[in-house]
């Protein structure tokens, strides 16, 4: 009983401190729960974003993403949107995994 509780205790760390970045693209922006605009330039970017290869390579908030095939495997779904003003963030996909990163906290929980 002891070893149940123990599991449960830690699953439920676990999924609070988990704070996944496996995304979906959907189709749709009402099928998002966050909508974001790639930009041309690091600089101007909330979010430097790199893809990873892997699930288990996905970071904590911290720009590693790593896409989904399906949305029910995602943690959050994006919308990617054709002009700037009509997102939620913006976004610049890096070349290296440490490059990823915030460069804005003002929307970080956006992706919590």
């Amino acid at each position: 009983m002891k070893k149940i509780f123990l599991t449960m205790l830690f699953g439920a760390a676990f999924a609070c401190f988990s704070y996944g970045q496996k995304v979906f693209a959907v189709e749709y922006a009402n099928q998002a729960d966050v909508k974001v605009y790639v930009v041309d330039y690091e600089n101007q970017a909330d979010l430097s974003v790199y893809k990873v290869e892997y699930a288990n390579q996905a970071g904590k908030n911290n720009g590693l993403w790593f896409f989904t095939d399906y949305e029910n495997q995602a943690d959050k779904t994006i919308f990617y949107t054709d002009y700037e003003n009509q997102a939620d963030i913006t976004i610049y996909f890096v070349e290296y995994s440490n490059q990823a990163g915030w460069n804005s906290n003002k929307k970080r929980h956006l992706f919590y």
